[in-house]
């Protein structure tokens, strides 16, 4: 077996493999002797300045208030007919909610389209979201090399 080949996606690449939006998993940093905190989300991507959006909800028990404002990266993965493509992003999580409507944050939440994932115990519409974006400091893509 030979070692897995790589190169890195083009930014038009990655743009077309990100999408609008699709699914992913964000990982939030813990304490030095714990794991991150991974789970599995929807997110937008707003090309024009490479960010990502993300609509959360804080269920009681969860632990997501108390890693909220630690330092993320977001993963996400797909197999296609020319190999496998990923990206990846870290940053901190910025919160829209206070936002001013005309900002490039807010601006940009209106421009993707978040997938809806149906993973909860009560209906979605009782259930209160947050908008987050994520401009990373860090964005990188990565493809398979054929051998």
């Amino acid at each position: 077996m030979t070692g897995l080949r790589w190169t890195n996606l083009t930014e038009a690449e990655r743009n077309d493999l990100l999408g609008t939006g699709g699914i992913g998993v964000l990982s939030f940093a813990t304490g030095p002797d714990e794991p991150p905190a991974s789970l599995p989300v929807s997110y937008g991507f707003y090309a024009a300045d490479a960010a990502f959006y993300f609509q959360l909800s804080f269920p009681p028990g969860t632990g997501k208030d108390d890693v909220i404002e630690n330092p993320v990266s977001f993963v996400t993965y797909a197999e296609t007919d020319d190999g496998w493509r990923s990206v990846v992003a870290t940053g901190t999580l910025e919160e829209l909610a206070d936002a001013h409507p005309e900002s490039v944050a807010v601006q940009g939440m209106w421009a993707v389209r978040i997938p809806t994932v149906d993973i909860f115990e009560r209906p979605r519409d009782e259930i209160e979201f947050h908008g987050f974006r994520l401009d990373p400091d860090k964005l990188t893509g990565r493809k398979s090399v054929p051998d």
